[in-house]
């Protein structure tokens, strides 16, 4: 049997649990939710014991046959965690498998843990067999398109009430990384409290540790803001700041203008092709004044700029990257800076 992950408390209330349990994925927010769902269950009924077997390099299969013979010292109901790195146990271990779920152990549950399951893999007789003695999790990464209804929910369910565009800009901060957007939500439920959600005080808590971060660079730069800019940049420097991080923001940023841009040599940056590059409300102002600064050639420029600072940060060309970080969000703000010689 196949359970989806949004399901599975729901369906061990009604089934109960069964004498194995496979969850795989990539996700580690996901593997992490769906076990510890299974484990909390597990206690309610009487399950204490917990041993856990990692699967390395050169592992005796024959460690899951003992482990299942062996004998609590009281006797208690227990979870054996069986954890895989990767979704191949190779022969033996799928042999092993086999022989489990024909005759699982007593009193016991077997968790089995592994990453993203294939679809070859899961028509081996290995996992039928699972399939077969319990059912299955397979966690599926959450899509970009669909990371604000992920967010919008997971905020509702502990009590926070985003308004308009707060779920949408979360999952712009957080790009696809669902732990990260788990602990904004939980700082947000701390510090804010249930309730009313709405940007400002999204952005009053969703912020980096520095000073000055790198998202609002990123608008000062749009908006022509060059004071600003150069004070973040500073400010960003001195605090120890990542460049590498500061390079991601703007050459993501550019390299969204410069699609707006392509598209727009013809009818305009309308708020219909703005929609569609996920630029909200609050930030059309911004978009809108970079776009008319700069035309799509500008943008190709810029972007050419972000890969040599890259080599820069990497050590493959010479230069320092702070300076031509700076160089370039003061660009985008439409003040253009002497660039140092090579070698200087």
């Amino acid at each position: 049997m196949k359970v989806y992950a949004n399901q599975l408390e729901r369906h061990l209330k009604s089934h109960g649990l069964p004498p194995v349990i496979l969850v795989s994925g990539d996700e580690p927010l996901q593997m992490a939710e769906c076990c510890d769902a299974i484990r909390q269950q597990a206690r309610s009924v009487g399950y204490l014991g917990r041993e856990v077997l990692h699967v390395e390099s050169g592992f005796d299969w024959g460690e899951l046959e003992r482990e299942a013979n062996a004998l609590s010292l009281f006797a208690e109901q227990r979870i054996i965690e069986l954890r895989l790195p990767n979704a191949k146990p190779g022969i033996q271990g799928g042999k092993a498998l086999q022989a489990y779920c024909a005759a699982p152990a007593p009193d016991t549950i077997l968790l089995v843990t592994m990453g993203k399951l294939e679809s070859a893999a899961s028509k081996s007789k290995w996992c039928q067999a699972i399939e077969s003695a319990g059912f299955m999790v397979q966690l599926w990464p959450v899509e970009r398109a669909q990371l604000p209804r992920w967010i919008e929910q997971r905020m509702r369910k502990v009590g926070l009430q985003p308004e308009g565009e707060v779920a949408a800009m979360l999952a712009d901060r957080v790009e696809g990384n669902l732990l990260a957007a788990s602990q904004e939500i939980e700082k947000l439920r701390l510090l804010i409290g249930q309730g009313r959600l709405d940007v400002e005080q999204l952005l009053s808590v969703v912020a980096d540790s520095a000073r000055y971060d790198v998202f609002t660079l990123v608008d000062a730069a749009l908006l022509g803001d060059a004071v600003r800019v150069n004070k973040i940049v500073n400010g960003l420097q001195a605090e120890g700041g990542e460049p590498v991080l500061i390079l991601w923001a703007l050459s993501r940023e550019i390299r969204t203008l410069l699609n707006i841009a392509y598209e727009a040599r013809r009818g305009g940056a309308d708020d219909a092709l703005l929609r569609r590059y996920r630029i909200w409300d609050k930030r059309k102002t911004a978009v809108k004044s970079a776009l008319q600064r700069y035309r799509y050639p500008h943008w190709v420029q810029m972007l050419e700029q972000c890969a040599e600072i890259d080599r820069m940060i990497k050590g493959q060309s010479q230069g320092n990257p702070w300076d031509e970080l700076s160089a370039l969000a003061m660009r985008m703000a439409g003040i253009r800076l002497p660039r140092a010689p090579a070698g200087l």
